[in-house]
């Protein structure tokens, strides 16, 4: 019985032998995992060696590639050089003994090409933010308003205190001590010559004294001192009242049109570009001829002869400094450097920087640096002028007492005189030529020069020096394209 109930409660299980391969090939699939396992640790194993491998023979590893670049330089010294192709102009020339110096004077001329096509004719007006909001650098009177302005031409302010100039020549005999016996510029070292005049030490610290007549060198010293214009010029010169006047001398810089300015300012205002006979040559090599009129586009062109200075920067100080002796009846005149386009109305620049600030002359401050002493620094740095010359004028300066301040009836005690605008007094006469005087006598970096007469002639006191951001509303820069060729015997 007993027997009975167990057969009845069991389970019978049975294994076929299809079910045995089964559970074979589980085992086989666990063993093929196990042996991929163990592929991994033997890659790990050859890593290892690797790496032990790599920092025993480092050195090996480090020496031999140098040594290689060794020998390839020193191949490579022996070899002749290469002809150049300059891709620029699809031509091949040989290296010069200049070395890159060609290659990157040209780099430098195509890149100045292209900053002068990129800058030309851009009437867009420059910006600056103040207080949190963006504001116009320099705001002009509407259009309408600006054909109708009308600047006073007559009359001089009752304040000055100088009411009377007289020019030091070699025809006034209280002032020319004798003959006259100056050299001509060209045949001799000296910064003094016939269109100068020789001004003693003496001569130069009474000059800066305030009467009610002063005396004074200011250039066109001598009937023979160069600096001549044809006597049609000279004519057109005299009718002008409002001028606005450039020059490029030795062919350094093209001519720039003016742009921006209002149908009265065309009728008004004189557009006067000083020329040289070389840059003359020059731009007539370009196609640039002068009309039967005497002008190129809004430009009146004077050919000027018989520069007096070999240096063609004291020759282009001549125009930039005395107008008032170019101009005779000019009651306002604006200087705009040869590497600047002007691009604002002549009327409306006046009225701003003038008029409404109740001023006899505005110039930009300096846009790097603020003291004169850290000027002079700079123009040695940069081999503007020798250290000599430079040291001559600023031991001169401080010796006068000229402070080493940064700041100058509020503003910066240096400027940047690429854009000048004044009316024509004669206090403000007075202080170009003094101005021109101190070029003369030291440097041709007329920023040295401008802040110690602006600080000697303290009766100058509403003298506008308008920011960096106003300068560049003025003018589109350009920059010199080529440099100035010096005069030769």
């Amino acid at each position: 019985m007993s027997s009975s109930i167990f057969n009845t409660n069991s389970i019978s299980i049975s294994v076929s032998d299809d079910d045995s391969d089964e559970l074979g090939r589980m085992r086989v699939r666990v063993r093929r995992k196990r042996k991929k396992h163990g592929g991994q640790r033997g890659r790990t194993g050859f890593t290892q060696r690797l790496i032990r491998w790599l920092v025993k023979f480092w050195i090996l590893l480090v020496l031999l590639p140098a040594a290689a670049l060794l020998i390839y330089e020193a191949t490579r010294i022996g070899r002749k050089p290469a002809l150049a192709v300059n891709s620029e102009v699809n031509e091949v020339k040989k290296p010069n003994s200049l070395g890159s110096k060609e290659p990157r004077a040209k780099v430098k001329a195509l890149n100045q090409a292209n900053k002068s096509e990129s800058s030309l004719n851009r009437l867009d007006p420059t910006t600056h933010v103040v207080g949190g909001v963006r504001e116009l650098c320099m705001k002009l009177l509407p259009a309408e308003e600006l054909e109708h302005l009308e600047l006073p031409l007559n009359g001089e302010s009752s304040n000055n205190l100088v009411k009377r100039l007289v020019y030091i020549s070699d025809q006034d005999t209280a002032f020319r001590g004798g003959k006259s016996t100056l050299p001509w510029q060209r045949v001799n070292d000296t910064r003094f010559n016939l269109f100068t005049g020789s001004q003693t030490i003496d001569e130069r610290e009474k000059s800066f004294e305030v009467n009610e007549t002063a005396v004074i060198h200011c250039g066109f010293y001598s009937e023979n001192g160069g600096f001549k214009v044809s006597d049609e010029d000279k004519n057109y010169m005299q009718t002008c009242k409002l001028v606005v006047s450039t020059c490029a001398f030795g062919g350094g810089d093209d001519l720039y049109q003016p742009i921006g300015m209002s149908e009265a300012s065309l009728k008004k205002v004189c557009y006067v570009a000083f020329w040289d006979e070389i840059t003359l040559a020059a731009q007539e090599s370009q196609g640039n001829k002068i009309g039967e009129d005497g002008f190129i586009g809004k430009w009146r062109i004077v050919v000027v002869k018989n520069l007096p200075f070999v240096d063609q920067r004291l020759n282009g100080k001549i125009p930039k400094m005395l107008p008032h002796r170019l101009f005779p009846h000019a009651k306002y005149s604006i200087w705009v450097d040869s590497k600047s386009q002007f691009r604002r109305d002549p009327l409306g620049v006046i009225e701003a920087l003038l008029l409404r600030t109740n001023s006899l002359l505005a110039i930009s401050e300096h846009g790097a640096r603020s003291s004169v002493y850290d000027e002079a620094k700079a123009v040695v740095k940069k081999h503007k002028a020798t250290p000599e010359e430079v040291e001559v004028q600023m031991r001169q300066y401080h010796k006068d007492g000229l402070p080493e301040d940064k700041r100058f009836n509020g503003k910066k005690a240096l400027n940047e005189a690429s854009v000048i605008v004044r009316e024509h007094t004669t206090l403000t006469n007075m202080l170009m030529c003094l101005w021109f005087n101190e070029v003369v006598r030291f440097t041709s970096r007329d920023q040295l020069s401008f802040p110690y007469v602006l600080w000697r002639l303290k009766v100058v006191k509403n003298v506008n020096m308008f920011p960096v951001c106003t300068r560049r509303d003025l003018v589109n820069s350009i920059g010199h394209l080529r440099k100035a060729k010096p005069l030769t015997d």
